[in-house]
């Protein structure tokens, strides 16, 4: 049996991985999926103290407290900031870490880093101006984009200006890394942090690299290629 810890992303909360948890159980393995402070389920305890920090200590503290030991672990989008954060307190009870189309900081960058955001003169588009407002994703089947929507959350500034904590590169670390990227919508003109990753991934022999033709919304669209692929992974 194994251990799967899956980190949900940016405005969201674990009830994005609704489809995929049983799909794992009913393979045979055992799942959990931390909700972070300030958003999701957990948006009453929203502050702008909350910030990349507070979501790992949530993550490593859920992970240290089930006393979870050899687990894959999985960051997606936004959350890949966070579990790399995590691996300062918990990398030796990780057997394999999996970042599906998400953020691959190295220590000292932040997401605002890189998504190339610049904040001059203020935060735009935030109410108040310690929360950023949801970015707008595509949602293949009209019910669950309804269902997705009202869920959607405003999320803590600080958590994308705060650099992560990593105390050695990734490549060093004795556990096997995977990227997974989604397909199913075009190369932005700029770089675009998660094709960036995805191509490192591709062409490093320290990583697995792995596609899914959908949009950047894998959980909700794909939750069975998602599934069968991290089992085939594991």
């Amino acid at each position: 049996m194994t251990t799967f810890v899956l980190v949900h992303g940016a405005w969201g909360g674990a009830h994005g991985f609704r489809k995929v948890r049983p799909l794992i159980r009913a393979a045979g393995h055992d799942v959990y999926t931390p909700s972070l402070t300030g958003i999701g389920e957990r948006v009453h305890l929203t502050s702008p103290q909350v910030n990349l920090s507070t979501h790992v200590a949530d993550v490593a503290n859920s992970v240290l407290y089930e006393d979870l030991s050899d687990i894959v672990l999985l960051g997606y989008s936004y959350g890949g900031m966070v579990v790399t954060g995590t691996l300062a307190h918990i990398a030796d009870r990780v057997s394999h870490l999996v970042y599906l189309d998400a953020f691959v900081p190295a220590d000292g960058q932040s997401l605002d880093d890189l998504a190339g955001v610049r904040r001059p003169g203020g935060v735009i588009g935030v109410n108040p101006d310690w929360l950023t407002v949801p970015m707008a994703r595509n949602v293949e089947q009209r019910e669950d984009a309804d269902w997705w929507a009202a869920r959607r959350t405003p999320h803590p500034i600080a958590c994308f200006t705060e650099p992560v904590r990593l105390p050695q590169p990734l490549e060093e670390y004795g556990f096997t890394r995977t990227y997974v990227k989604a397909t199913g919508e075009p190369r932005p003109a700029g770089a675009g942090a998660f094709w960036v990753a995805g191509d490192h991934a591709k062409e490093s022999p320290e990583w697995r690299y792995r596609e899914i033709d959908t949009d950047h919304m894998i959980p909700i669209n794909r939750p069975k290629e998602m599934v069968d692929l991290l089992l085939e992974l594991t």
